[in-house]
């Protein structure tokens, strides 16, 4: 798409580097999942999470890869919303967009929830809330005084939680006892499915590289590295992460907690081991919140730029060349939902959003041209088909609530078509 700014404002700066890119997308992948979902995954599964984990791993390596390939033709900001609107029809597009935002906007707010209780551990000062309102105006600021310097921040923030979560690995290998992997599958293969949808859902942030694609310098062969090196990283710390965790308390003592990782902190002797991993959650949803904000201030602008919202959103700062508008909305949604609470049926429902985000993915992927399609056929039919499969596999309620968010979506849009006039 040809950028409708060109003449009014000043195009975004293609700042982020192969390093960046792969900060941002470890950023987005390395928080409440690794920290959270895997206690989840562990009580649905048993020790057999760990085969999960491979499968959601491989399911988001394809959906990863299509990502890639639609980024490296169509580098703009956006991602599965744009390449909606190229490839498939304006529906398609929009609905990739409005849940992008429904999700993304409804899991910044837990995540801002998540840093205040994590870090009021550590600094016992005001209150947790009040800590979770600090970290969203903090990192609204940053965002908007340029990519570069939310790049660089992004960078030292990730770092700690890696290097965290490194000194928890190596820690624990000598506790691990290999009788907490027996019985290995005590709920047969449907605990290992519903793991793998829930595991799916932690690694699925690898797709913040492409929707800021507009900033990312020479797209075409940072985007396709950034992403395969993001997902083959995260896969791996997961998995050792996970198998550590397993084999020191084991699957029972995971599932009972909502700190699974802490849990396992506790049960170790190594020096300083749990304010460490303390530390490491912080800055995983601190990661995790600042990839939020890029993420949906960047869909802002594609969205407004083709009128789906107000086109204010569209506007890019004259010095920072960052979408101001959108990024300052975007945290003040965010503080909202952190202060009066996530609505329940939205954050249940972002679990079927994405899955349909995805699929738009590959469905687009599917239609580029045989020449652009790096990878084949293959990767986005099999991304395909385990979004599908896990789409299906939600409760009814959970999937009825993610298509009344996406009509409710059709209705505004309608509604801003009316007020603001259609994009050619």
């Amino acid at each position: 798409m040809e950028n409708k700014n060109e003449g009014k404002h000043p195009e975004l700066l293609r700042a982020l580097t192969l390093k960046d890119a792969v900060g941002v997308g470890l950023g987005a992948i390395i928080g409440a999942g690794i920290f959270v979902v895997t206690g989840v995954a562990a009580g649905v599964a048993g020790p057999a999470f760990l085969v999960a984990l491979l499968f959601a791993g491989l399911i988001a390596a394809c959906n990863g890869l299509s990502s890639a390939q639609l980024a490296a033709v169509y580098p703009s900001s956006g991602g599965t919303y744009e390449y909606g609107y190229r490839l498939l029809n304006p529906w398609y597009g929009f609905s990739a967009g409005w849940m992008f935002l429904v999700s993304k906007l409804t899991a910044a707010g837990v995540v801002a929830i998540g840093f205040g209780s994590y870090f009021y551990q550590l600094v016992p000062v005001l209150s947790p809330l009040a800590l979770s309102v600090l970290a969203v105006v903090l990192l609204t600021v940053a965002n908007y005084f340029g990519i570069k310097k939310a790049g660089a921040l992004n960078l030292a923030i990730v770092s700690v939680t890696i290097l965290s979560l490194l000194y928890l690995v190596f820690s624990s290998f000598p506790a691990v006892k290999m009788e907490n992997m027996v019985p290995f599958a005590p709920f047969g293969i449907t605990g290992i499915a519903e793991a793998s949808a829930l595991l799916f859902f932690a690694f699925t942030g690898y797709a913040r590289i492409a929707t800021l694609a507009e900033e990312v310098s020479e797209p075409e062969k940072t985007i396709p590295r950034a992403v395969i090196i993001t997902i083959i990283s995260a896969i791996i710390l997961y998995a050792a992460v996970s198998y550590i965790a397993v084999g020191v308390v084991g699957a029972e003592l995971m599932a009972g907690s909502k700190s699974p990782l802490q849990v396992v902190a506790d049960a170790l002797t190594t020096p300083a081991i749990s304010t460490v991993i303390t530390i490491g959650a912080s800055t995983a949803m601190l990661g995790v919140l600042l990839s939020q904000i890029l993420g949906i201030s960047r869909m802002l602008l594609a969205m407004g730029r083709r009128h789906d919202l107000p086109p204010f959103f569209e506007r890019v700062h004259k010095e920072h060349r960052v979408p101001h508008l959108g990024i300052f909305v975007t945290g003040a949604i965010i503080l909202v939902l952190t202060i009066v609470g996530s609505f329940e049926f939205i954050v249940r429902a972002a679990s079927f959003t994405i899955l349909l985000y995805y699929s738009i993915t590959n469905i687009a992927a599917l239609k580029q041209p045989a020449s652009e399609q790096i990878y084949g056929k293959l990767v986005p039919v099999l991304g395909l088909i385990g979004c599908l499969a896990m789409s299906v596999s939600l409760p009814l309620e959970v999937i009825a609530s993610g298509i009344g968010l996406l009509l409710t979506g059709y209705v505004f849009r309608k509604a801003f078509r009316k007020v603001y006039g259609s994009v050619k």
